[in-house]
């Protein structure tokens, strides 16, 4: 997380919201020669104290983890670089905006008869979002081969026990200046998403912190 707490101010409360709509997010725990690390969907409680998540057996997390294991969740979104020259005033740098929430806790393995309902909470999660669209359910797919899928892959839950996030939106330039990058962001922003991190940089979220 970024140490300036001008990026550090989001309440709690926001910073669950957008790990819970987001859905999504790279689980890293401790290996041996270096951090193991897969992208994982994961659905995080709405008081941001778990947050559920199955892989697949062949992943190197699912393959050492038998026990509560210290783990984090790094969810990014919205990303763009900065030109020095969008600020409209002198003696600037470049730099780079983005929104990122991290959810630190205890991984461990959950029983696998859970895992049926992980799943189908998890995409019930997404479905939702899509309609009028029917909701898929597991009850689409043939038993058998629901079966199969089932045992390629184990239900996980990290138990947060820590969340912070960084909301790095200009807070530290005068509003006319965060304003002006802004409208450049939109333009010409280089990254992820840039239109949302651009109305970002113009919400509440992204004024100048007093």
């Amino acid at each position: 997380m970024h140490p300036n707490p001008a990026f550090r101010g989001a309440e709690t409360a926001d910073n669950i919201a957008y790990a819970r709509e987001r859905g999504f997010g790279v689980l890293a725990v401790n290996g041996n020669a270096l951090p193991l690390m897969s992208h994982v969907p994961f659905l995080l409680s709405e008081d941001g104290a778990t947050a559920d998540l199955h892989l697949v057996r062949s992943n190197p997390i699912s393959r050492t983890i038998d026990g509560l294991t210290p783990a984090r969740i790094a969810v990014t979104g919205p990303d763009s670089y900065i030109s020095p020259d969008w600020y409209g005033v002198e003696d600037q740098v470049p730099t780079w905006n983005y929104v990122a929430v991290h959810l630190t806790g205890h991984l461990e393995p959950r029983p696998e008869s859970e895992l049926p309902s992980l799943l189908e909470k998890l995409s019930l999660h997404f479905e939702e979002r899509l309609l009028p669209k029917p909701i898929w359910t597991q009850a689409k797919m043939h038993p058998d081969a629901l079966t199969k899928m089932l045992r390629m892959i184990r239900p996980f839950r990290l138990t947060v026990e820590d969340i912070q996030g960084t909301w790095k939106l200009n807070q530290n330039k005068p509003d006319e200046v965060r304003l002006s990058a802004a409208d450049h962001v939109a333009a010409y922003g280089i990254g992820s998403d840039p239109q949302l991190l651009a109305a970002l940089m113009k919400s509440p979220e992204g004024k100048t912190n007093t």
